[in-house]
């Protein structure tokens, strides 16, 4: 099972919006074939291991097949893969974890066991739920997996009062910082971002053959056709506003202008992640100012926080996300800590909220 999440790593940057799976196929513990996820539209891991055996004259009769998310029973833009299983004579497959898509969820694996196949589940689960966190939660909750990425000294500072912050974090932690991206389906920023920073919004430092689509919230539709997010690629802009000659410019660039107002005059963050699920963004990666991090926060809709803590004190600068006063600790966002590692100079804290 280890081989096969090896094996569906290498679509991490590539299967979006399907899952990031590998197959193995095994017998007496020769590797016969292996594969991983092509891109949307090409072979599912299952159906491009078979293919590869079959290219090479093998005949997988009989054998075993590690794969790290349940086999698909239903004709998507390729055939089921558990009817593939079938079909080649496996006897054995060991799943890590069931696809909560509501076209599988289960109905793979009692597909193969209904024509004999002994199969496993639960290798390496929690491997394997953390590879796909967020088609998983698409599946589950119809919206995608949120993952807010902070840069930050000791003392929680993300930027001098001036507002300079290039750079708190080291070159390693930007570059890192860019693998997370390139993981994702989406970036999102706000325009108090885009004003101040101009950011390109790309990945940049690790090598990927797609780039993740580019989300601007901006409530009062002020951002500028030159901004550079904006020019490489179709952008999509939130607003809360009806301004039709804006809009009009932006789109004859291309870009699509959604209007998500809520009762505040601001947009409507609930309504903005139900049209990504509906779009099939699967990872949200945030990159955003004090003000939208609070903004999102305080909606709740933040799954995940990606902290770079630099080895600094800032004193006193602008904090991680504009907060409000609480009374009682009973009110604080709770987090739990998922993964710490170093980085360079500095720590790469996961932490993942809490129901409490």
């Amino acid at each position: 099972m280890r081989a096969a999440l090896a094996q569906a790593a290498k679509a991490m940057y590539t299967a979006t919006p399907n899952p990031r799976v590998g197959c193995v196929i095994v017998r007496h513990g020769e590797v016969l074939a292996e594969g991983h996820t092509q891109p949307t539209g090409f072979a599912h891991a299952e159906a491009y291991a078979l293919h590869h055996a079959q290219q090479q004259g093998i005949d997988v009769r009989g054998s075993t097949v590690y794969v790290s998310l349940e086999p698909c029973s239903h004709h998507g833009r390729t055939p089921p893969c558990a009817d593939a299983l079938i079909n080649a004579g496996v006897a054995r497959v060991v799943v890590a974890i069931e696809d909560p898509n509501p076209l599988v969820a289960g109905q793979g694996l009692a597909k193969l066991r209904a024509a004999g196949i002994q199969v496993e589940l639960g290798t390496l689960a929690e491997t394997a739920r953390d590879m796909n966190i967020g088609f998983l939660h698409r599946m589950q909750h119809a919206e995608p997996w949120v993952r807010m990425k902070i840069a930050a000294s000791m003392d929680g500072g993300t930027a001098l009062q001036n507002g300079q912050s290039q750079w708190i974090t080291s070159p390693q932690a930007r570059d890192d910082g860019h693998h997370w991206r390139a993981r994702s389906c989406a970036i999102l920023t706000g325009i108090g971002t885009v004003l101040q920073d101009d950011p390109q919004l790309n990945v940049r430092a690790v090598p990927t053959q797609r780039q993740p689509r580019r989300i601007v919230v901006d409530s009062d539709l002020t951002i500028s056709p030159q901004a550079r997010m904006l020019q490489d690629a179709p952008g999509w802009i939130f607003t809360a506003v009806d301004h039709a000659e804006p809009a009009a410019k932006l789109r004859s660039q291309g870009h699509e202008v959604i209007q998500l107002p809520d009762d505040r005059g601001k947009v409507d963050l609930h309504a903005l992640m139900r049209e990504l699920g509906r779009r099939e963004i699967n990872e949200l990666h945030v990159e955003a100012g004090f003000k939208l991090n609070g903004s999102s926060l305080r909606a709740g809709v933040v799954d995940e926080l990606l902290l770079y803590m630099a080895p600094c004190l800032l004193g006193p600068a602008q904090g991680l996300a504009r907060l409000p006063v609480l009374e009682q600790l009973d009110d604080r966002l709770s987090f739990r800590f998922h993964e710490i590692e170093r980085v360079g100079p500095d720590l790469r804290l996961r932490l993942i909220r809490t129901s409490s």
